[in-house]
C-alpha cells in the first residue's frame, strides 16, 4: 500500500506539489533518495532487487511516480516486467510525454497492476492498467492515489488529501506541514474500511496513512515541490520496522521552468 497526494497547478508559487509514503515489505531493500550513478538525470530512491523506482524527478522538469494496484486474488504473471521500471524509463525518455504514455498503455498488460502519474513541465497524466479509461490527461487540481482507482475514496486517503489542502492553501508550502500529514498513524474506524482479504492486525495498520506493522509498512516518506521557475526541491525521510526516522535526505536543483 502506498499513498500520495498531488497538486498540480493550484498553487501560486509551485506547479506541482507532492507527498508521498511508500509502504513496502521491510525486507526488500533499497537505496534513499539521490542522483542515480548510472543516469546523472534521475534523482529518486531505488528498489534494489528489480532497480526501479517508487517515485522520481530528472534535471528535464519530469515527475513520475507507481503504484501497485490492489488485487489479492490476482497473481501477476511469473514473467511480468518490473513496474518499478516505469518511473525511470519515463524520467530518462526523450520522447514526449504523450507519446510515452501511449507506448505504455499499448504494453499494459504485461505487468501486474499498476497506477501510473507522469508529469512534463505542461502536463500532468494518469494511467492505470486495471481501470477502464483511466489514462487521461488531468486538469489542474488536486489529487489522491494509493492501491485503487485515482481518488478512491479510502478513509487514508480522503483524511490524507483534506489536510493536504489545508497545508497548500498557504503562498509557500510548508514541507515540515506536509511529513506532519504523512506521518498520521491513526487507523480508519473498523466499519469504514475498505474490504481486505488479510490479517486483521495487518488490515488495520493498511488504514492509517502511515502503515506501521512489523514485516510491512511506511519504508519512506517524500515531498516533492517544483517551482513555476522550475527550481525543484525533493525531500526524504526513511523509517525502520518501528516507525523509527533512520535517516533524511534533501536537494534541490534548477529545473526547467
Amino acid at each position: 500500500m502506498c499513498l500520495l497526494v498531488v497538486a498540480w497547478k493550484s498553487h501560486p508559487r509551485y506547479r506541482l506539489v507532492v507527498a508521498a509514503n511508500r509502504d513496502e515489505f521491510h525486507e526488500r531493500p533499497a537505496a534513499p533518495l539521490g542522483w542515480w550513478a548510472d543516469d546523472a538525470r534521475l534523482l529518486a530512491g531505488r528498489d534494489l532487487r528489480a532497480g526501479g523506482t517508487w517515485l522520481g524527478v530528472s534535471r528535464s522538469g519530469r515527475f513520475g511516480a507507481v503504484t501497485n494496484f490492489r488485487e489479492l486474488e490476482r497473481a501477476p504473471a511469473p514473467d511480468a516486467p518490473s513496474r518499478g521500471r516505469l518511473v525511470p524509463d519515463f524520467l530518462a525518455a526523450d520522447v514526449p510525454l504523450e507519446e510515452f504514455v501511449a507506448a505504455t498503455a499499448g504494453a499494459a498488460d504485461r505487468y501486474a497492476g499498476f497506477n501510473l502519474l507522469l508529469s512534463a513541465p505542461d502536463s500532468l497524466h494518469y494511467l492505470s492498467n486495471r481501470v477502464a479509461g483511466a489514462s487521461r490527461a488531468l486538469a489542474p487540481g488536486i489529487y489522491g492515489l494509493s492501491n485503487h482507482w485515482l481518488d478512491s475514496p479510502w478513509p487514508k486517503l480522503v483524511r490524507a488529501r483534506g489536510r493536504f489542502a489545508s497545508v497548500i492553501e498557504s503562498d509557500d508550502a510548508d514541507v515540515a506541514a506536509l511529513f506532519d500529514l504523512l506521518a498520521d498513524r491513526y487507523p480508519a474506524p473498523a466499519e469504514a474500511m475498505p474490504p481486505n482479504d488479510v490479517p486483521a492486525d495487518l488490515e488495520r495498520a493498511l488504514s492509517s496513512p502511515f502503515v506501521l506493522h512489523e514485516r510491512y509498512g511506511t519504508r519512506s516518506s517524500t515531498v516533492v515541490l517544483v517551482g513555476q521557475d522550475g527550481h525543484t526541491t525533493v525531500a526524504e525521510r526513511r523509517f525502520d520496522p518501528t516507525g523509527v526516522q533512520t535517516g533524511a535526505t534533501r536537494l534541490e536543483f534548477d529545473g526547467v521552468a
